[in-house]
Protein backbone atom coordinates (compact mmCIF):
# COMPACT_ATOMS: atom_id res chain seq x y z
CA UNK A 1 0.00 0.00 0.00
CA UNK A 2 1.28 3.48 -0.83
CA UNK A 3 0.62 6.78 0.81
CA UNK A 4 0.90 10.37 -0.23
CA UNK A 5 4.24 11.93 0.55
CA UNK A 6 4.55 15.39 2.04
CA UNK A 7 4.21 17.02 -1.34
CA UNK A 8 1.25 14.91 -2.31
CA UNK A 9 2.95 12.49 -4.70
CA UNK A 10 2.63 8.74 -4.43
CA UNK A 11 5.40 7.06 -2.44
CA UNK A 12 6.18 4.23 -0.12
CA UNK A 13 6.05 6.29 3.07
CA UNK A 14 5.40 9.92 3.98
CA UNK A 15 8.31 12.23 4.70
CA UNK A 16 9.69 11.61 8.20
CA UNK A 17 7.37 8.67 8.81
CA UNK A 18 8.21 5.92 11.26
CA UNK A 19 6.75 2.43 11.05
CA UNK A 20 2.99 2.35 11.51
CA UNK A 21 3.49 0.57 14.82
CA UNK A 22 5.54 3.46 16.33
CA UNK A 23 4.64 3.70 20.00
CA UNK A 24 3.59 6.75 21.99
CA UNK A 25 5.50 7.27 25.23
CA UNK A 26 4.12 8.68 28.48
CA UNK A 27 4.95 12.29 27.61
CA UNK A 28 3.18 11.96 24.26
CA UNK A 29 0.06 10.54 25.89
CA UNK A 30 0.10 13.31 28.52
CA UNK A 31 0.29 15.91 25.75
CA UNK A 32 -2.57 14.25 23.84
CA UNK A 33 -4.78 14.20 26.95
CA UNK A 34 -3.98 17.88 27.53
CA UNK A 35 -4.93 18.66 23.96
CA UNK A 36 -8.18 16.75 24.33
CA UNK A 37 -8.99 18.69 27.50
CA UNK A 38 -8.19 21.95 25.71
CA UNK A 39 -10.48 21.27 22.76
CA UNK A 40 -13.20 20.07 25.14
CA UNK A 41 -13.17 23.32 27.11
CA UNK A 42 -12.50 25.80 24.33
CA UNK A 43 -14.73 24.41 21.58
CA UNK A 44 -16.81 21.55 22.92
CA UNK A 45 -18.16 23.42 25.93
CA UNK A 46 -17.59 27.11 25.16
CA UNK A 47 -19.47 26.87 21.87
CA UNK A 48 -21.81 23.90 21.90
CA UNK A 49 -22.97 24.01 25.53
CA UNK A 50 -24.58 27.39 24.84
CA UNK A 51 -27.08 26.01 22.31
CA UNK A 52 -29.30 24.05 24.74
CA UNK A 53 -29.16 26.96 27.20
CA UNK A 54 -30.79 29.47 24.83
CA UNK A 55 -34.45 28.54 25.51
CA UNK A 56 -33.85 28.71 29.27
CA UNK A 57 -32.09 32.06 29.02
CA UNK A 58 -35.18 33.43 27.27
CA UNK A 59 -37.75 31.72 29.49
CA UNK A 60 -35.99 32.90 32.66
CA UNK A 61 -36.06 36.47 31.27
CA UNK A 62 -32.32 36.81 31.45
CA UNK A 63 -32.33 38.00 27.84
CA UNK A 64 -34.74 38.50 24.97
CA UNK A 65 -34.70 36.14 22.01
CA UNK A 66 -32.81 38.70 19.93
CA UNK A 67 -30.25 39.26 22.67
CA UNK A 68 -29.74 35.50 23.07
CA UNK A 69 -28.88 35.25 19.36
CA UNK A 70 -26.52 38.22 19.69
CA UNK A 71 -24.76 36.51 22.58
CA UNK A 72 -24.36 33.37 20.47
CA UNK A 73 -22.78 35.51 17.77
CA UNK A 74 -20.39 36.96 20.38
CA UNK A 75 -18.72 33.57 20.68
CA UNK A 76 -18.33 33.31 16.89
CA UNK A 77 -16.81 36.81 16.80
CA UNK A 78 -14.44 35.95 19.61
CA UNK A 79 -13.47 32.73 17.87
CA UNK A 80 -12.52 34.66 14.75
CA UNK A 81 -10.46 37.09 16.86
CA UNK A 82 -8.74 34.19 18.60
CA UNK A 83 -7.88 32.54 15.29
CA UNK A 84 -6.29 35.79 14.14
CA UNK A 85 -4.46 36.52 17.42
CA UNK A 86 -3.34 33.01 18.39
CA UNK A 87 0.00 33.12 16.57
CA UNK A 88 0.91 36.70 17.60
CA UNK A 89 0.15 35.83 21.22
CA UNK A 90 2.30 32.69 20.97
CA UNK A 91 5.17 34.88 19.75
CA UNK A 92 4.98 36.85 23.01
CA UNK A 93 4.15 34.09 25.51
CA UNK A 94 5.49 30.51 25.44
CA UNK A 95 2.75 28.22 24.05
CA UNK A 96 2.62 26.09 27.22
CA UNK A 97 1.96 29.12 29.45
CA UNK A 98 -0.39 30.67 26.90
CA UNK A 99 -2.54 27.53 26.62
CA UNK A 100 -2.83 27.41 30.40
CA UNK A 101 -3.90 31.06 30.53
CA UNK A 102 -6.44 30.61 27.73
CA UNK A 103 -8.04 27.64 29.47
CA UNK A 104 -8.20 29.55 32.75
CA UNK A 105 -9.78 32.53 30.99
CA UNK A 106 -12.38 30.33 29.31
CA UNK A 107 -13.21 28.68 32.64
CA UNK A 108 -13.57 32.10 34.28
CA UNK A 109 -15.94 33.15 31.48
CA UNK A 110 -18.31 30.29 32.37
CA UNK A 111 -18.31 31.30 36.03
CA UNK A 112 -18.88 34.97 35.22
CA UNK A 113 -21.95 34.07 33.13
CA UNK A 114 -23.70 32.78 36.27
CA UNK A 115 -24.51 36.43 37.03
CA UNK A 116 -26.41 38.20 34.19
CA UNK A 117 -25.45 41.70 35.35
CA UNK A 118 -26.03 43.25 31.93
CA UNK A 119 -26.00 42.47 28.22
CA UNK A 120 -22.50 44.02 27.73
CA UNK A 121 -21.19 41.99 30.69
CA UNK A 122 -22.48 38.75 29.23
CA UNK A 123 -21.37 39.69 25.72
CA UNK A 124 -17.82 40.38 26.89
CA UNK A 125 -17.49 37.02 28.62
CA UNK A 126 -19.02 35.12 25.71
CA UNK A 127 -16.59 36.95 23.40
CA UNK A 128 -13.69 36.00 25.68
CA UNK A 129 -14.74 32.35 25.64
CA UNK A 130 -14.77 32.46 21.84
CA UNK A 131 -11.39 34.17 21.72
CA UNK A 132 -9.94 31.46 23.94
CA UNK A 133 -11.48 28.82 21.68
CA UNK A 134 -10.06 30.28 18.49
CA UNK A 135 -6.58 30.75 19.93
CA UNK A 136 -6.51 27.27 21.45
CA UNK A 137 -7.69 25.79 18.15
CA UNK A 138 -4.74 27.44 16.39
CA UNK A 139 -2.17 26.44 19.00
CA UNK A 140 -3.20 23.13 20.53
CA UNK A 141 -2.31 20.69 17.78
CA UNK A 142 0.67 22.62 16.39
CA UNK A 143 2.15 22.66 19.91
CA UNK A 144 1.70 18.91 20.45
CA UNK A 145 2.09 17.16 17.08
CA UNK A 146 5.79 18.00 16.53
CA UNK A 147 6.49 15.84 19.60
CA UNK A 148 4.51 12.86 18.20
CA UNK A 149 6.03 10.19 15.91
CA UNK A 150 5.08 11.04 12.34
CA UNK A 151 3.32 7.74 11.73
CA UNK A 152 0.97 8.34 14.70
CA UNK A 153 0.08 11.98 14.12
CA UNK A 154 -3.24 11.20 12.48
CA UNK A 155 -4.33 9.18 15.48
CA UNK A 156 -2.93 11.79 17.89
CA UNK A 157 -4.66 14.72 16.19
CA UNK A 158 -7.89 12.75 16.14
CA UNK A 159 -7.60 12.13 19.87
CA UNK A 160 -6.89 15.81 20.52
CA UNK A 161 -10.07 16.88 18.75
CA UNK A 162 -12.20 14.20 20.38
CA UNK A 163 -12.74 16.93 22.97
CA UNK A 164 -14.96 18.77 20.51
CA UNK A 165 -17.14 15.70 20.15
CA UNK A 166 -17.27 15.21 23.91
CA UNK A 167 -18.51 18.78 24.26
CA UNK A 168 -21.20 18.24 21.64
CA UNK A 169 -22.29 15.07 23.43
CA UNK A 170 -22.30 16.90 26.77
CA UNK A 171 -24.45 19.67 25.31
CA UNK A 172 -27.21 17.10 24.77
CA UNK A 173 -26.77 15.15 28.01
CA UNK A 174 -24.90 16.84 30.86
CA UNK A 175 -26.24 20.34 30.25
CA UNK A 176 -29.92 19.30 30.46
CA UNK A 177 -29.10 17.47 33.70
CA UNK A 178 -27.43 20.56 35.15
CA UNK A 179 -30.38 22.69 34.05
CA UNK A 180 -32.57 20.93 36.63
CA UNK A 181 -30.54 22.78 39.28
CA UNK A 182 -31.07 26.19 37.66
CA UNK A 183 -29.35 28.52 35.22
CA UNK A 184 -26.70 29.96 37.59
CA UNK A 185 -25.83 26.48 38.79
CA UNK A 186 -25.49 25.30 35.19
CA UNK A 187 -22.97 28.03 34.36
CA UNK A 188 -21.07 27.33 37.58
CA UNK A 189 -21.09 23.60 36.80
CA UNK A 190 -19.64 24.27 33.35
CA UNK A 191 -17.00 26.48 34.97
CA UNK A 192 -16.12 23.78 37.48
CA UNK A 193 -15.82 21.19 34.72
CA UNK A 194 -13.59 23.55 32.73
CA UNK A 195 -11.36 24.17 35.75
CA UNK A 196 -11.10 20.41 36.26
CA UNK A 197 -10.01 19.97 32.64
CA UNK A 198 -7.54 22.84 33.05
CA UNK A 199 -6.01 21.14 36.09
CA UNK A 200 -5.89 17.80 34.24
CA UNK A 201 -3.99 19.37 31.35
CA UNK A 202 -1.72 21.64 33.40
CA UNK A 203 1.46 19.54 33.39
CA UNK A 204 0.83 17.67 30.15
CA UNK A 205 1.57 20.46 27.68
CA UNK A 206 5.01 20.02 26.06
CA UNK A 207 7.54 22.26 27.79
CA UNK A 208 10.38 21.96 25.30
CA UNK A 209 10.62 23.46 21.85
CA UNK A 210 9.63 21.12 19.00
CA UNK A 211 12.41 18.83 17.80
CA UNK A 212 14.39 20.25 14.90
CA UNK A 213 13.25 19.32 11.42
CA UNK A 214 15.58 18.84 8.46
CA UNK A 215 16.05 21.70 6.07
CA UNK A 216 13.93 21.70 2.95
CA UNK A 217 15.65 19.69 0.22
CA UNK A 218 17.14 21.37 -2.79
CA UNK A 219 14.64 21.53 -5.59
CA UNK A 220 11.68 21.77 -3.21
CA UNK A 221 8.93 23.67 -5.01
CA UNK A 222 6.99 25.60 -2.37
CA UNK A 223 5.01 27.51 -4.96
CA UNK A 224 3.23 24.27 -5.90
CA UNK A 225 2.37 23.55 -2.29
CA UNK A 226 1.31 27.19 -1.92
CA UNK A 227 -1.32 26.80 -4.62
CA UNK A 228 -2.68 23.66 -2.99
CA UNK A 229 -2.70 25.40 0.41
CA UNK A 230 -4.72 28.32 -0.93
CA UNK A 231 -7.18 25.85 -2.40
CA UNK A 232 -7.30 24.05 0.94
CA UNK A 233 -8.20 27.28 2.75
CA UNK A 234 -11.06 27.82 0.29
CA UNK A 235 -12.22 24.22 0.73
CA UNK A 236 -12.18 24.54 4.51
CA UNK A 237 -14.23 27.75 4.26
CA UNK A 238 -16.72 25.97 1.99
CA UNK A 239 -16.73 23.10 4.47
CA UNK A 240 -17.97 25.54 7.10
CA UNK A 241 -20.78 26.63 4.77
CA UNK A 242 -21.74 22.98 4.38
CA UNK A 243 -21.73 22.07 8.07
CA UNK A 244 -23.56 25.07 9.53
CA UNK A 245 -27.04 24.15 8.19
CA UNK A 246 -27.01 20.90 10.19
CA UNK A 247 -25.53 22.54 13.28
CA UNK A 248 -28.16 25.27 13.02
CA UNK A 249 -31.31 23.39 12.02
CA UNK A 250 -31.02 19.66 12.77
CA UNK A 251 -33.01 19.64 16.01
CA UNK A 252 -35.60 22.08 14.69
CA UNK A 253 -35.90 20.12 11.44
CA UNK A 254 -36.69 16.90 13.29
CA UNK A 255 -38.93 18.56 15.88
CA UNK A 256 -40.97 20.92 13.70
CA UNK A 257 -40.08 20.15 10.10
CA UNK A 258 -40.74 16.43 10.44
CA UNK A 259 -43.31 16.88 13.26
CA UNK A 260 -41.58 14.48 15.64
CA UNK A 261 -41.47 16.87 18.58
CA UNK A 262 -38.70 18.40 20.69
CA UNK A 263 -37.87 15.21 22.60
CA UNK A 264 -37.11 13.26 19.41
CA UNK A 265 -35.18 16.26 18.10
CA UNK A 266 -33.04 16.16 21.23
CA UNK A 267 -32.37 12.45 20.68
CA UNK A 268 -31.03 13.19 17.20
CA UNK A 269 -28.74 15.84 18.71
CA UNK A 270 -27.43 13.24 21.16
CA UNK A 271 -26.83 10.89 18.19
CA UNK A 272 -24.97 13.73 16.47
CA UNK A 273 -22.87 14.18 19.60
CA UNK A 274 -22.06 10.49 20.02
CA UNK A 275 -20.92 10.29 16.39
CA UNK A 276 -18.79 13.39 16.87
CA UNK A 277 -16.83 11.66 19.64
CA UNK A 278 -15.74 8.85 17.32
CA UNK A 279 -15.28 10.99 14.21
CA UNK A 280 -11.84 12.56 14.83
CA UNK A 281 -10.17 9.31 15.87
CA UNK A 282 -11.62 7.35 12.95
CA UNK A 283 -10.68 10.09 10.47
CA UNK A 284 -7.17 10.44 11.85
CA UNK A 285 -6.56 6.69 11.92
CA UNK A 286 -7.73 6.27 8.32
CA UNK A 287 -5.49 9.18 7.29
CA UNK A 288 -2.50 7.44 8.89
CA UNK A 289 -3.18 4.56 6.49
CA UNK A 290 -4.14 6.16 3.17
CA UNK A 291 -2.99 9.77 3.54
CA UNK A 292 -4.75 12.99 4.47
CA UNK A 293 -5.53 14.16 0.94
CA UNK A 294 -7.49 11.03 0.06
CA UNK A 295 -9.21 10.85 3.44
CA UNK A 296 -10.30 14.49 3.30
CA UNK A 297 -11.68 13.97 -0.21
CA UNK A 298 -13.71 11.00 1.03
CA UNK A 299 -14.89 13.12 3.95
CA UNK A 300 -16.12 15.88 1.65
CA UNK A 301 -17.99 13.35 -0.48
CA UNK A 302 -19.67 11.78 2.55
CA UNK A 303 -20.63 15.16 3.99
CA UNK A 304 -22.14 16.34 0.70
CA UNK A 305 -24.14 13.12 0.37
CA UNK A 306 -25.36 13.32 3.97
CA UNK A 307 -26.51 16.95 3.81
CA UNK A 308 -28.17 16.28 0.44
CA UNK A 309 -29.97 13.34 2.06
CA UNK A 310 -31.43 15.68 4.68
CA UNK A 311 -32.72 17.90 1.88
CA UNK A 312 -34.24 14.99 -0.07
CA UNK A 313 -35.64 12.65 2.55
CA UNK A 314 -37.38 12.84 5.90
CA UNK A 315 -37.31 9.09 6.51
CA UNK A 316 -36.12 8.47 10.10
CA UNK A 317 -33.40 6.02 9.05
CA UNK A 318 -32.11 8.35 6.34
CA UNK A 319 -32.06 11.30 8.73
CA UNK A 320 -30.31 9.19 11.38
CA UNK A 321 -27.65 8.02 8.92
CA UNK A 322 -27.05 11.58 7.71
CA UNK A 323 -26.86 12.76 11.32
CA UNK A 324 -24.17 10.18 12.14
CA UNK A 325 -22.07 11.11 9.09
CA UNK A 326 -22.24 14.87 9.65
CA UNK A 327 -21.82 14.46 13.40
CA UNK A 328 -18.68 12.40 12.93
CA UNK A 329 -17.16 14.73 10.36
CA UNK A 330 -17.97 18.04 12.05
CA UNK A 331 -14.90 17.57 14.28
CA UNK A 332 -13.47 14.84 12.04
CA UNK A 333 -12.44 17.22 9.26
CA UNK A 334 -10.27 19.20 11.68
CA UNK A 335 -7.42 16.66 11.98
CA UNK A 336 -7.71 15.96 8.25
CA UNK A 337 -7.12 19.57 7.21
CA UNK A 338 -4.40 19.99 9.82
CA UNK A 339 -2.70 16.80 8.65
CA UNK A 340 -2.91 17.87 5.03
CA UNK A 341 -1.13 21.10 5.99
CA UNK A 342 1.60 19.05 7.65
CA UNK A 343 1.93 16.93 4.51
CA UNK A 344 2.38 20.03 2.37
CA UNK A 345 4.72 21.84 4.79
CA UNK A 346 6.75 19.09 6.46
CA UNK A 347 9.91 21.12 7.03
CA UNK A 348 8.81 24.04 9.22
CA UNK A 349 6.71 24.05 12.38
CA UNK A 350 6.38 27.85 12.06
CA UNK A 351 4.95 27.54 8.54
CA UNK A 352 2.60 24.80 9.68
CA UNK A 353 1.27 26.99 12.50
CA UNK A 354 0.88 29.97 10.15
CA UNK A 355 -0.99 27.90 7.57
CA UNK A 356 -3.22 26.32 10.23
CA UNK A 357 -3.99 29.79 11.59
CA UNK A 358 -5.07 30.94 8.14
CA UNK A 359 -7.20 27.83 7.63
CA UNK A 360 -8.85 28.25 11.03
CA UNK A 361 -9.53 31.92 10.31
CA UNK A 362 -11.14 31.06 6.97
CA UNK A 363 -13.34 28.45 8.64
CA UNK A 364 -14.27 30.83 11.49
CA UNK A 365 -15.14 33.69 9.15
CA UNK A 366 -17.36 31.61 6.86
CA UNK A 367 -18.93 29.83 9.80
CA UNK A 368 -20.01 33.18 11.24
CA UNK A 369 -21.21 34.43 7.85
CA UNK A 370 -23.07 31.17 7.27
CA UNK A 371 -24.85 31.42 10.61
CA UNK A 372 -26.33 34.79 9.74
CA UNK A 373 -26.81 34.04 6.05
CA UNK A 374 -28.65 30.78 6.53
CA UNK A 375 -30.79 32.27 9.29
CA UNK A 376 -31.83 35.03 6.89
CA UNK A 377 -32.46 32.56 4.05
CA UNK A 378 -34.51 30.29 6.30
CA UNK A 379 -36.64 33.14 7.60
CA UNK A 380 -37.25 34.61 4.13
CA UNK A 381 -37.93 31.32 2.32
CA UNK A 382 -40.98 30.34 4.32
CA UNK A 383 -38.77 28.26 6.63
CA UNK A 384 -37.59 25.96 3.86
CA UNK A 385 -35.30 23.40 5.46
CA UNK A 386 -34.66 21.75 2.10
CA UNK A 387 -33.37 24.97 0.54
CA UNK A 388 -30.88 25.55 3.34
CA UNK A 389 -29.68 21.94 3.23
CA UNK A 390 -29.32 22.09 -0.57
CA UNK A 391 -27.11 25.17 -0.19
CA UNK A 392 -24.98 23.33 2.34
CA UNK A 393 -24.67 20.24 0.15
CA UNK A 394 -23.79 22.43 -2.82
CA UNK A 395 -21.00 24.13 -0.85
CA UNK A 396 -19.51 20.76 0.04
CA UNK A 397 -19.77 19.53 -3.55
CA UNK A 398 -17.94 22.65 -4.75
CA UNK A 399 -15.25 22.08 -2.09
CA UNK A 400 -14.79 18.51 -3.36
CA UNK A 401 -14.49 19.74 -6.95
CA UNK A 402 -11.92 22.38 -5.94
CA UNK A 403 -9.89 19.74 -4.10
CA UNK A 404 -9.88 17.35 -7.04
CA UNK A 405 -8.83 20.04 -9.52
CA UNK A 406 -6.19 21.57 -7.22
CA UNK A 407 -4.54 18.25 -6.51
CA UNK A 408 -4.64 17.23 -10.19
CA UNK A 409 -2.79 20.45 -11.08
CA UNK A 410 -0.37 19.81 -8.23
CA UNK A 411 0.48 16.33 -9.48
CA UNK A 412 1.09 17.68 -13.00
CA UNK A 413 3.36 20.38 -11.61
CA UNK A 414 5.36 17.83 -9.62
CA UNK A 415 5.66 15.62 -12.70
CA UNK A 416 6.97 18.54 -14.76
CA UNK A 417 9.46 19.46 -12.01
CA UNK A 418 10.73 15.88 -11.87
CA UNK A 419 11.06 15.56 -15.68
Amino acid sequence: MTRKTAGGAEGATPVGAKPVGAKLDGAAWAAIVSGMAGSLVAIGLARFAYTPLVPSLIQAHWFSAGDAVTLGAANFAGYLAGALLGRPMAALVPPRALLRLLMLATSLAFIACAWPLSLPWFFAWRFLSGLGGGAIMVLVATTILPHIPAARRGFASGMIFVGIGLGIAASGTAVPALMRLGLPETWLGLGALSLLMTALSWFGWPAASPPATPAAPVGHAPRHEGRVLRSLYAEYALNALGLVPVMLLLVDYVARGLHHGADIGALYWVLYGVASVAGPVVAGTVADRIGYAATYRIGLLLQAAAVATLAASGHPLAVAAATVVVGALTPGVVPLVLGRIHELLPHSHAEQRAAWSRATTAFALFQALAGYGYSYLFAHSGESYALVFVCGAGSLAVALGVDILANARHRRALARAAA
